[in-house]
Order: C-alpha cells, then structure tokens, then sequence
C-alpha cells in the first residue's frame, strides 16, 4: 500500500455508482492517471468541485502495489486546488468548446497510463492559463495548442522550409501527407495552395509570436484552423470528437472583458 501526491489537470470524469466518480487527470510526474474519488457527487462533498474538468489540482493518492497500471485504480484521498479555470472557461462558449477540444486533444497524445509526459502536461496548463485569461481568441488559443501537442508528438510541421529536402521557403504548397510547405520539386498529389497569410499565422502560432496572431485577417485565422484540422487528423488516424462543437462563427473575437491586443509601433517612414 503506497500514497503518493502529484498535481496535474483533470481531463474528464465518470460516474461511478450512486455518489462516486473515475477522474482521468494528467499528471506531472504520472502521465495519464485514472482514480477513484470517493462520495464526490454528494453535496457534502469537501473536495467534489475541485475535481472538475479544467482544473489544476494537487492530489494525493492511495493505491495497492501496482495499481496504477493495472486493472485497479488508485484512489483520491485529498485534493487541493492550484487554479480554478473551470468557471472562466465554462461561462463563455467559444472558450468552453475549445478548451474541452483541448482536454481530449491531450488525452489522445497521452495513450499510455502511467508514462510521464511533462512537455504535453506544461504545454496543456499553460493553453487553460491562456485560456481562462481571455487575452487571445479561442480559436488562435486552440490551433497554438492543437500545433505544439503536434510538434511535442514528433510531428512538427514546416510552415517555411520544404519539409521534404529542406530548401528554405516560403513555398506556395502544403502537403498534409508531406509534413507542412513543400517546394515545387516536391510537390505531392493532393497538395493545396493555402494563402501566405494562412501560413505567416501559423508559424507565429507554432512559435508562440502573438503579435502576429491576433493581428491576423479572420480569413487566414479560418484558412489556417481548417489546415490544422487536416494536419490533425492526419496524424491521430480519426479526428476529435470536441473538434465539431469548437466555435469558429469569429475567430478573432476575444471574450467580453478581455483586455485589448498590444498596438504594434508603426514601421518608420522612408
């Protein structure tokens, strides 16, 4: 009989039984753990509503032996709370859809019980940060997100270089099948011609520029969102289920009350 503590994000819960729950988090130094939270569905419950989806918890756990990856499951015997980004998250739809987009994107990248994976578990409280703070539009939130779980995954595209034979771009093709911008020379069947400004958003997207993000025409911020979709979905073999409901109606609209976009100094004349 072992306890152990670690913090991580709550990706989605499971009834069990008549006031229990399986809660899926990842974790820092775990991976993806599935425990049991005992009584939480009771209204009495002292630590129920910290064991909701986007949350960011400290949790102790009990197991037997081995159970962590065997067919027992641990259980949550206290929890405390680092930061609640569940209510800002859940009061706005455009942020609601694509933070549970975000959720399930890191469960997939996350296959295996038990193995850690620290850059996929960083990546993913700091997106709900960035999220929950509003100072970006989800959709840009969520396509960042959904490019660097990618690149964490081995499966970086190039948005300048010729992810063939490297030749330094830009390139006028993509190649989803190919790994990102191909050259002329390497131009595969089923290669598009996406806009420059589609390919500018998401290298600043992949690279963490913001300036250039939301400065970008909701054309491109769509032209890009349907790339990433494809790009995805190509290396998940199947899409996220979450990805449907994501609400693109404004991809550059920020949630009420968010502060404005930094104003980028002026290029000098002459």
């Amino acid at each position: 009989m072992t306890l152990f503590r670690d913090d991580g994000v709550v990706l989605r819960t499971q009834k069990l039984g008549e006031a229990d729950r399986i809660i899926t988090l990842l974790t820092r130094q775990h991976g993806r753990v599935r425990a049991v939270a005992r009584g939480v569905r009771r209204t009495k419950s002292k630590f129920g509503a910290r064991l909701e989806p986007f949350s960011h918890v400290d949790v102790q756990f009990f197991a037997r032996g081995s159970e962590l990856v065997g067919r027992g499951l641990p259980m949550c015997t206290q929890v405390e709370s680092i930061a609640a980004h569940g209510r800002p998250i859940v009061e706005d739809y455009a942020r609601y859809t694509a933070g549970t987009a975000m959720l399930e994107t890191a469960e997939r990248f996350t296959d295996h019980e038990g193995e850690p994976n620290v850059q996929q578990y960083l990546l993913l409280v700091g997106g709900l940060r960035t999220l929950a703070a509003g100072e970006h539009a989800p959709g840009l939130v969520l396509d960042a997100f959904l490019l660097r779980s990618l690149a964490c995954g081995g499966y970086a595209p190039s948005f300048d270089a010729c992810a063939r034979c490297g030749m330094p771009g830009p390139h006028r093709f993509f190649s989803v099948a190919a790994g990102g911008s191909v050259c002329a020379d390497c131009r595969v069947p089923g290669s598009v011609v996406p806009s420059p400004g589609a390919l500018r958003l998401l290298g600043a997207l992949l690279s963490g520029d913001w300036a250039v993000a939301d400065a970008a025409e909701p054309r491109h911020v769509r032209e890009g969102s349907g790339l990433v979709s494809a790009y995805l979905h190509w290396h998940l073999e199947r899409g996220l289920r979450s990805l449907r409901f994501v609400d693109r109606a404004d991809p550059t609209a920020r949630p009420a009350g968010a502060p404005p976009p930094p104003v980028r100094p002026a290029a000098p004349s002459g």
